[in-house]
Formats: structure tokens, C-alpha cells, sequence
């Protein structure tokens, strides 16, 4: 069922359905033991983790860029970008241990090599990350006002953070405006999308990095949640 839902919505090859076959139980096996999902089944997974992070892949570039998955959880939406753009550069970042194991694991058995699975906190970036990527994404992480602390500092000037909404984002949106501009960022759009196989319609929105993020940016995650931008 999984390849069938996968192959009739997107335009994916036999080695990519093969990975998202493995991916799929890696993730099930996995979730017996650990917390990584409750979205469950073949045709649940597929439509609602798969198929809604596809999206990114039809609204960016990624073919060659260095992209960052911040807070990636599951690998969500990251790896689901590198198996449909095998030729991007993925780093994944999550804050739990057992998480980047998993992650690691994922990696291996899917044959990605090149991807950086990095057990950091989002908001202690290392040094040779800061501004160095072309597309930061995160899915269903924070509000963006927090988020867009969290991820504007790894991109670079020019580049690309996308976050992954739901279908309501005008409030998150207005509430972050004023953080977006201190940070370097300009909202360029809001992309909604459908979720094939389904009623919904979730939204991709879209920050280009203008200028550079002051350095005492990102601060600790207690005083973002105390004092949002």
C-alpha cells in the first residue's frame, strides 16, 4: 500500500519507494521502543509524514543545496527530502540521544552516507554551522516566533528557512513579523498545500535570509519562552 500511495502522488523512482519502504520500518520497528511517532500504518505514514514533507521538495530547490533539519525528531522532513534529492547535503538535528541513533541507523540501512545526524541543542549551534546553510526546515517544533530564533541563525545570507504549518498560520505569522526582521529574515510567502489522499491542507512558510543574524541570537531556550521576539 505504501508504495502505491507514494508512486500514484509523486514522481519517485524504485531505489527512492525501496527507501521509503525500509524507512517505514525502521520507523515501526523503532517506535515499539521509543517515542517517534503516533502516526501508525502504512497508509497513515505515508499520506501524513511522507507525503506532507514531500511538499517541501515541489516548493524549494534542493538539487546541490546544504540543508539543515532543526529539531528533525523522526528525520521529518529531512530525510524525506534526501530520499527524494538524494544530491542535497543533509545535516539532521535533534536534541535527544536515542533520537540521533535512530537517525543514524536510518541512514545507514537507506545508504546516505553523507548525511550528519548532530545531537546538539537547536539553540547552541556550533560555530562552523552558524550561517552556513542554504535551506534550514523544521516541522512541528515551536511557534514561529520561537522557531524562527531557532533556525534563522544557521542560514545563510540569500538562503531559505522554510517551517511546516498546519492549516492555521496567520496568528503565528503575525506574532513573528517583528522577530523575522531582528533576526535577518523577510517573509517571502505562505505556501498552502494538499495532503493527497486526504482533507487537508497544510502550510509551508516560506523566510529568505536578507541580512546577517545579530550574533546574541539565538539566546537560551528559557529566555526565548520567557520574552519572545
Amino acid at each position: 500500500m505504501l508504495e502505491e500511495i507514494l508512486g500514484a502522488a509523486l514522481d519517485v523512482d524504485a531505489p527512492a519507494l525501496r527507501r521509503f519502504r525500509r524507512y517505514y520500518e525502521l520507523l515501526t520497528e523503532w517506535n515499539k521502543v521509543m517515542n517517534l511517532t503516533a502516526i501508525e500504518g502504512e497508509e497513515n505514514t505515508a499520506r501524513l509524514h511522507f507525503l506532507d514533507c514531500a511538499a517541501l521538495a515541489q516548493l524549494t530547490d534542493l538539487k546541490g543545496r546544504r540543508v539543515i533539519d532543526v529539531g528533525t525528531g523522526a528525520g521529518f522532513p529531512g530525510l524525506v527530502l534526501k530520499i527524494l534529492c538524494p544530491e542535497m547535503e543533509l545535516t539532521l538535528l535533534d536534541s535527544l540521544d536515542k533520537r540521533v541513533k535512530f537517525l543514524s541507523t536510518v541512514c545507514e540501512e537507506l545508504g546516505f552516507s553523507d548525511v550528519r545526524c548532530l545531537h546538539a541543542r537547536a539553540e547552541e549551534p556550533p560555530e562552523d554551522l552558524r550561517e552556513s546553510f542554504d535551506l534550514a526546515c523544521s516541522r512541528a517544533v515551536a511557534r514561529l516566533n520561537l522557531l524562527s530564533e531557532l533556525c534563522l541563525p544557521y542560514v545563510k545570507q540569500g538562503g531559505l528557512f522554510a517551517a511546516m504549518k498546519g492549516p492555521e498560520v496567520t496568528e503565528e505569522l503575525r506574532e513573528a513579523e517583528k522577530g523575522i526582521r531582528l533576526l535577518g529574515g523577510e517573509t517571502e510567502r505562505v505556501a498552502e498545500y494538499p495532503i493527497p489522499g486526504t482533507e487537508l491542507r497544510h502550510n509551508a512558510v516560506l523566510i529568505r535570509k536578507i541580512a546577517a543574524t545579530p550574533k546574541k541570537y539565538p539566546r537560551k531556550w528559557t529566555a526565548m519562552k520567557k520574552r519572545p521576539l
